[in-house]
């Protein structure tokens, strides 16, 4: 007599996969639009050039540090409560920084971007509640569809650029009116999720790994180098995209046109990017996501030509995607259920840590590394190479660790 085995039911996965897909589409909206004129407002506002990208490092700044609180509320009162958390963050950002621009002054601004952190934050999170009520089948599937909804996103949000940052005498005041509107809308969307609270453990369940054992386990520390260098270097390139297009003298409209390729490049592989892990195994995915981050730095120092642009951001959005979904995926399936929110927001405080660092480089590599625009590009670009080296070197010493380890 055979058994036959029942399929696991994913049902209730993919009513949460099909909730946090459109807020990544509609919430995550403000990320694309903050990231296209947060640089050029800065540089309005700023008194000193080099600081223009300062905006962009506060906001992930305040995401790095708000990772771990945010991680450990969901712990305890669940996805839902911080995902709400995620939003108030996000239009008290907007209200603060739209009072700066009102008022002309940058340190307002600065708050409001820190702010706008916690939205980032929260956001990040989206990928890991994907996974916690999936199968194993299915988790790499349900990771991939949540970062695809950000394609909607790279459409609706510098499109929203263009029809409202002008809107007002003070420019970028209606963005940022609009990214109040968002949050509170987007909001609703989480009354819709249905994840469970992480139950309260028994006073004889397994405690888990410390923060230092998790984070020195080879897997686990070869995932968090992983996905630090492909957000970072993604982050220091993206940051520096609007001022380099501007300031080879291209228009506003030309920069929201390239941030949006680029965004579209990071998301729209996420329809088979959890399929292509499930085939090919997914370091061999993280493998080809460094390289073509290579190949976008490599199109970038050819030349400042529109079309150049384009193309480098496009490869850079693709290398992001295979390289940050494939760094989650290792990670999701690294630890225990016990551990799940000491190890994620131990994680995204550092991946956030690198973006911050990589966001604060890319304005001072950009306006005060060169006397050109050309110049500061190139050092940008040129900057990737240690930490491709660094992150390539880490997966091919976990490929040559014994198969127990």
């Amino acid at each position: 007599m055979t058994m036959s085995i029942s399929a696991p039911d994913d049902s209730k996965a993919k009513r949460n996969v099909a909730v946090l897909v459109a807020a990544q589409a509609f919430l995550g909206a403000q990320m694309p639009m903050i990231f296209t004129i947060g640089g050029l407002a800065g540089q309005s506002l700023a008194s000193n050039v080099c600081l223009a990208t300062l905006p962009i490092s506060l906001i992930v700044l305040g995401s790095m540090l708000s990772a771990t609180p945010i991680s450990a509320i969901m712990q305890r009162w669940g996805r839902r409560a911080g995902f709400l958390i995620g939003t108030v963050g996000g239009a008290g950002g907007g209200l603060v920084g739209a009072y700066g621009l009102y008022l002309g002054s940058f340190p307002v601004f600065l708050i409001g971007s820190f702010m706008t952190g916690i939205y980032m934050s929260a956001q990040g999170f989206y990928r890991f509640a994907a996974a916690d009520t999936a199968s194993d089948a299915f988790r790499p599937k349900a990771i991939s569809y949540v970062m695809a909804g950000g394609l909607a996103s790279a459409i609706i949000g510098p499109q929203l650029v263009k029809a409202t940052s002008q809107a007002f005498v003070v420019p970028f005041l209606g963005t940022y009116l609009t990214v109040i509107a968002i949050n509170v809308i987007g909001s609703l969307l989480f009354l819709m999720i249905d994840i469970p609270k992480p139950p309260e453990p028994a006073a004889d369940a397994p405690k888990g790994r410390t923060r230092w054992e998790l984070i020195t386990t080879p897997r686990i520390a070869v995932a968090v180098i992983c996905g630090m260098v492909s957000y970072a270097l993604m982050n220091l390139v993206m940051t520096s995209t609007p001022l380099a297009v501007v300031g080879c003298g291209f228009t506003e409209g030309d920069a929201a046109d390239v941030v949006t390729s680029h965004v579209l490049a990071m998301f729209a592989p996420s329809f088979f990017t959890g399929h292509l892990i499930a085939r090919f195994g997914v370091e061999k995915i993280v493998a080809l996501g460094l390289i073509i981050l290579a190949g976008a730095g490599a199109v970038a120092l050819q030349g400042v030509d529109l079309n150049s642009f384009f193309i480098a951001l496009v490869l850079l959005g693709l290398g992001w995607n295979f390289g940050f979904i494939g760094a989650t995926t290792m990670l999701a399936g690294a630890h225990e259920p016990h551990e799940r929110g000491r190890m994620q927001g131990l994680n995204d405080l550092l991946v956030f840590g690198g973006v911050t660092l990589a966001s604060l480089a890319s304005g001072g590599l950009m306006n005060c590394s060169g006397g050109t625009p050309v110049e500061g590009w190139t050092a940008v670009n040129l900057a990737m190479g240690p930490f491709l080296v660094l992150a390539g070197g880490a997966l091919i010493w976990l490929a040559l660790r014994p198969a127990e380890d």
